[in-house]
């Protein structure tokens, strides 16, 4: 079987190299490098070293990936028209080499054996460099795929792969999405060589130093400041764990999931409002309350044994993927109403329901106007509605008609009345694509603004209300509805 063995060049000096992989550089022919620019290589030159890098594919493209993957079919290539041959990596070949890993992976489908020779890491030096022990936890990453949501910045963190200022950026405004834009970084170059250089920066100089080669790495100290970590999930948990715990809040101590109910209803609305009001910073803030009371039920749940937010994340996760067959497997749905049949079909096979009434899908903790509005639409898709919005207008007078007979009779049936006028109503909404809760959220806001308007004037005025008139009062709602509130 042709066969590639891989050495690592080590992260140092010549001197630093063991002996083994030193006999085995010298010997190896052909031998191929994935870069010249190493200090290994440098010296070794001089003692008429010949090989082959691949430096130039890095001019040929775009992404590192693509990069990767040419060296990766190009050495299989060599190896199955030349036999043997010998692939040397900066550090040691298991250890951020992108390069090895596709190998190891692909040569078998080639008949290509992998041989793994050795070679120092380059943490090793970097660890005695930074004067840093692992043991305290610590994350390597790769620069050139570096994603926020990965990073535990409570640990030692080494970015790795920061060959030039373009990946020093991206790796910059990573960072500085989770950390101060003045957080103290290091940058290491070179680590374990003669020409070791360790650069202690503000993160946001990351991409100004000119000095950032193949032999750089970035050092993030870990986070020890408490409020860094605010904008971390696992964070806010804590504190909410906490201020349930036994030296915590009383009042969030005292509360149960029904005691919360009302404050879920209330942090929705102002939710609403502010998206009405298309006020971000409003927008941030309900939300974050919205939260809260999501995290508030998810601890309740653990303190009394039953479940976690971590259950709460897994359960819906594995709703989205699965009603999404779409996105997430084979399924096809090239429009919206295609969704919404496949995601009906497959929540009632998750819950196992046959005889199910169309009805019982409306949820029934709904505000009753949205009830009113869902239960409606179910009825529409199967067909039982107007075509048209005529009769649904006639409705609307055949029940006012019939509630104001009730109504002069003062008759018990007034309020079954009054819901057959507001249901009829919201079938009119329907049909005009108006949304009747909003629409009467919409009106009282715009009532509560004309009437603190003329709650204002009446206060100017310094008489009390009960000395206006109505005729004086419909007045200041005029002037209201003339300046537009």
């Amino acid at each position: 079987m042709k066969k590639i063995r891989i050495l690592g060049l080590g992260a140092g000096d010549l001197d630093q190299l063991p002996l083994g992989v030193y006999r085995a550089l010298k010997k190896a022919e052909p031998l191929f490098l994935r870069t010249k620019e190493h200090p290994v290589v440098n010296e070794l030159e001089k003692e008429g070293l010949v090989f082959t890098s691949f430096d130039s594919v890095y001019e040929k493209h775009d992404q590192f990936q693509a990069v990767y993957e040419e060296i990766c079919y190009s050495l299989l290539d060599e190896a199955l028209s030349k036999g043997d041959i010998t692939y040397a990596v900066p550090g040691h070949p298991l250890v951020a080499e992108q390069t090895v890993q596709l190998l190891l992976e692909k040569a078998p489908e080639r008949g290509v054996d992998i041989e793994v020779g050795g070679g120092q890491s380059f943490l090793d030096a970097l660890f005695q460099a930074l004067k840093i022990d692992p043991i305290d936890g610590f994350q390597l990453l790769d620069g050139t795929s570096l994603k926020k949501d990965e990073m535990e910045v409570k640990q030692h963190l080494i970015i790795g792969q920061v060959y030039d200022q373009f990946v020093a950026s991206e790796v910059k405004l990573t960072l500085m999405d989770i950390l101060p834009y003045d957080y103290e970084i290091y940058i290491v170059t070179a680590a374990g060589s003669q020409s070791e250089r360790i650069q202690k920066v503000p993160l946001y100089e990351l991409d100004r130093e000119m000095e950032i080669n193949n032999l750089t790495s970035v050092y993030i100290p870990p986070v020890n400041d408490e409020s860094i970590l605010y904008k971390q999930f696992s964070k806010l948990r804590h504190i909410i764990a906490e201020l349930r715990g036994p030296d915590g809040c009383p009042w969030d101590k005292k509360q149960t999931h029904e005691s919360l109910k009302r404050y879920l209803i209330e942090e929705a609305y102002e939710l609403i409002e502010a998206i009405n009001e298309e006020d971000i910073d409003h927008m941030i803030e309900e939300l974050g309350d919205v939260l809260l009371q999501v995290l508030l039920h998810a601890q309740i749940g653990e303190d009394d044994g039953f479940f976690t937010i971590d259950d709460v994340i897994e359960g819906l996760s594995e709703k989205m993927v699965r009603r999404h067959p779409h996105v997430f497997g084979h399924t096809t749905a090239e429009t919206e109403e295609d969704v919404l049949k496949n995601w009906q079909a497959i929540k009632k096979e998750e819950k196992g329901i046959e005889d199910e009434s169309i009805l019982d899908q409306v949820g029934k903790s709904l505000p009753n106007l949205m009830a009113a509005a869902e239960i409606q639409k179910k009825a529409a898709k199967v067909g039982f509605d107007w075509k048209e919005v005529g009769p649904a207008w006639e409705k609307v007078k055949e029940e006012i008609r019939e509630f104001e007979l009730e109504a002069e009779n003062n008759s018990d049936k007034m309020s079954n009345e009054f819901g057959d006028i507001l249901f009829a109503f919201v079938n009119i909404a329907r049909f005009y694509n108006i949304d009747p809760e909003e629409a009467l959220y919409q009106t009282n806001q715009k009532f509560k603004r004309r009437f603190s308007y003329v709650e204002k004037k009446v206060k100017k005025s310094g008489k009390p209300f009960e000395e206006f008139e109505l005729e004086n009062l419909d007045q200041f709602w005029d002037e209201a509805k003339e300046k537009g509130l």
